[in-house]
């Protein structure tokens, strides 16, 4: 059997010990619960914070749960990866605990996407974001963390409702993920497994925290245009009035039966919103030719085809730029499914992990992600947090 990984500091930008407590254990390992919270340390917490291969027994992890944090917010998710202590994982249940002493915390339940009621959400928000402000008034720092059900296709009006509430709060988030298998994902909240819902954790601090985004990915001049589509099911079935996954074939100069996730991590699509490009990625080819997209589509969007340049040197100068002037003691991260196969399809899945585990990043592999008030793909988005001025109290 395997034993919990025992509780160490990592080689980074600093020897400082950590603020921020985390774990990784095998997820089909008994007690696994237990092991998490011992290598969590005793707290107190704010919130917890797991990401879930969806090889855990979740009943078993449920009933652990409510015996060892009954009286701390858990939230969480299953994966397509996580991103542990040593960059990327497999089969792991990976920790996050945001300590009482620096954050306050309050997760919001959204338990069915399919009556989603904005105002009612909005009123929400703001009621406990007062609330948080109220309790901590010398704290300046918040953000909002959001995991999503990564098949309920309802991320992009999540999204937009939550943005009218939230203000001047960041948000960012991931979809869950199910590995490669597309079939089941759930998110999870204070002892409940839920399909279909969402979970919004508001985040207040006196540790400085920055929201971020990248993506190495370059805009050709190469475009289509969707000319039939179905956006409730972000389905594609033409592209320049010919079938979807032949015509992105044809541009590519690939046989469409040769289409894979992996031709499609390769060679993203992206649009052009507010001045900035965004990638619609590709999630399959469907069995008609019709291409499902991870995101939303409509009939008459441009479609950009888009090349990658070297990940990993584009992650090492981003980071490295998240750390100037002082290094975060960790970074939360949603990172696309579409990243990770990228790396491993290029050999590059040990370099990526290496610098993850540099930067003390922690999170999970997505079905997408979400910033403010959009829902993306293909890019590796979170919060990285700084030691609040004057050490660590």
């Amino acid at each position: 059997m395997d034993r919990p990984r025992a509780a160490r500091t990592e080689p980074g930008p600093s020897s400082r010990p950590p603020l921020i407590a985390s774990a990784t254990m095998d997820a089909r390992q008994q007690d696994v619960v237990q092991g998490l919270a011992r290598m969590l340390g005793p707290g107190p917490f704010a919130l917890v914070i797991l990401f879930i291969s969806p090889q855990a027994d979740m009943a078993a992890l449920i009933a652990g749960l409510d015996a060892v944090f009954a009286d701390t917010p858990v939230m969480g998710c299953t994966t397509a990866g996580e991103i542990g202590r040593d960059g990327y994982a497999e089969g792991q249940i990976v920790a996050v605990a945001l300590p009482s002493a620096h954050f306050g915390a309050e997760a919001l339940l959204v338990p069915d996407l399919d009556d989603l009621s904005p105002q009612a959400l909005i009123t929400r928000l703001i009621r406990v974001r007062q609330g948080l402000i109220r309790a901590r008034p010398d704290w300046q720092h918040e953000f909002a963390f959001l995991l999503v059900d990564g098949l309920s296709i309802r991320e992009d009006e999540l999204t937009a409702a939550l943005a009218s509430g939230l203000g001047p709060v960041p948000l960012f988030g991931g979809s869950a993920g199910d590995g490669t298998r597309f079939k089941e994902t759930f998110v999870l909240y204070r002892g409940k497994v839920l399909r279909n819902a969402a979970v919004l954790a508001m985040v207040r601090s006196d540790c400085r925290v920055k929201v971020f985004s990248l993506d190495h990915l370059v805009p050709t001049d190469r475009r289509m245009v969707v000319t039939e589509a179905d956006p409730r099911s972000r389905t594609v079935r033409q592209i320049n009035a010919e079938p979807a996954a032949r015509e992105y074939a044809r541009l590519l100069g690939k046989d469409p039966a040769q289409l894979t996730t992996f031709t499609f991590a390769a060679h993203p699509v992206v649009v052009r919103i507010g001045g900035k490009h965004h990638v619609r990625a590709i999630r399959q080819v469907a069995d008609n030719g019709d291409l499902v997209f991870f995101s939303a589509i409509d009939e008459g969007l441009v479609l950009t085809l888009a090349e990658p340049h070297d990940m990993v040197a584009h992650l090492r100068a981003e980071l490295g730029a998240l750390a100037e002037g002082g290094a975060p003691d960790a970074i939360i991260a949603c990172d696309c499914i579409l990243r990770r196969m990228e790396a491993m399809e290029k050999q590059r899945s040990g370099a990526i992990s290496a610098l993850l585990q540099q930067h003390r990043v922690l999170g999970f592999s997505t079905y997408g992600e979400q910033l403010n008030s959009m829902h993306v793909n293909q890019t590796l988005t979170g919060v990285a947090i700084y030691p609040p001025e004057g050490g660590q109290g």
